[in-house]
Formats: C-alpha cells, sequence, structure tokens
C-alpha cells in the first residue's frame, strides 16, 4: 500500500508523540538500541515509504531496506543498521543508536563513511514514488 504524504506526516506527528509521552524510559539505562530500531526507527522509515520490514516480499537483490548488511571496508567487514537502496542502488545507510547516547561527544562517523562522508538533508529520506 503506497502512502500519501499527509498520511506518512500523521504517523510521524503519532510517533513524535509517542516519545514525547514516554522520553524518560526511552532515556533510561534499560532501553537496548533494538527497542529504539523496533519502536521509533522502523516506523519512521515505513512512514517514509521505505519498505523496512519488506511486506512486499522483493527478492534479497532487490530490497529497498537491508537490515545489518555487511560490507567489506578496509579490509574488514563492517555492518551498519540500515543499508537503503532503489534498485540495487544503495543510496545511504542509517547506524542506529539508543536515545540516550550522545552522538555529538563522539563525531567520528560509522566506519564505512571513513574518508568519504555525505552529509544529506532530512528532507532528501523519504522515498521517491515511482
Amino acid at each position: 500500500m503506497t502512502k500519501t504524504f499527509d498520511q506518512g506526516k500523521d504517523e510521524i506527528a503519532k510517533l513524535c508523540h509517542y516519545f514525547a509521552t514516554n522520553r524518560q524510559s526511552y532515556l533510561g539505562p534499560a532501553i537496548k538500541e533494538a527497542h529504539v530500531r523496533q519502536s521509533l526507527i522502523d516506523p519512521f522509515f515505513e512512514a517514509l515509504g521505505w519498505d523496512v520490514a519488506n511486506r512486499s516480499m522483493t527478492a534479497p537483490q532487490y530490497r529497498e531496506v537491508i537490515p545489518e548488511d555487511s560490507l567489506g571496508i578496509e579490509g574488514q567487514q563492517k555492518a551498519p543498521d540500515y543499508t537503503f537502496r532503489v534498485g540495487t542502488l544503495t543510496k545511504f545507510y542509517v547506524e542506529a543508536k539508543k536515545c540516550g547516547v550522545n552522538i555529538s561527544a563522539d563525531p567520528t562517523p560509522f566506519p564505512c563513511a571513513k574518508g568519504r562522508q555525505h552529509h544529506h538533508p532530512a528532507g532528501g529520506l523519504e522515498r521517491e514514488r515511482v
């Protein structure tokens, strides 16, 4: 099912409200990254139109979102939390962190981006409609 812009916007507003209501729990030390991914990050990208759970049952080589993809970087295997693709072309990676992590304190990006960092505005994350 294809979502309209307004439907996606409403879903993101609900996610923001859910997070605001449960902020203290999400910032607590007991919360795990996997829980944040399942309850906040996955629904966020689904609201933007990405098929995170592969509900369309697309063949593996054409999946839009690949969780924990394996990448060979500088002779080492790395695994970003999400690889987003259109067809077989990778568009961007997402490395998730639990809510209490201060990413400003460690400005080092995910190792797969080392030497080739790309900064894209969040507005470019919506899945292109074809």
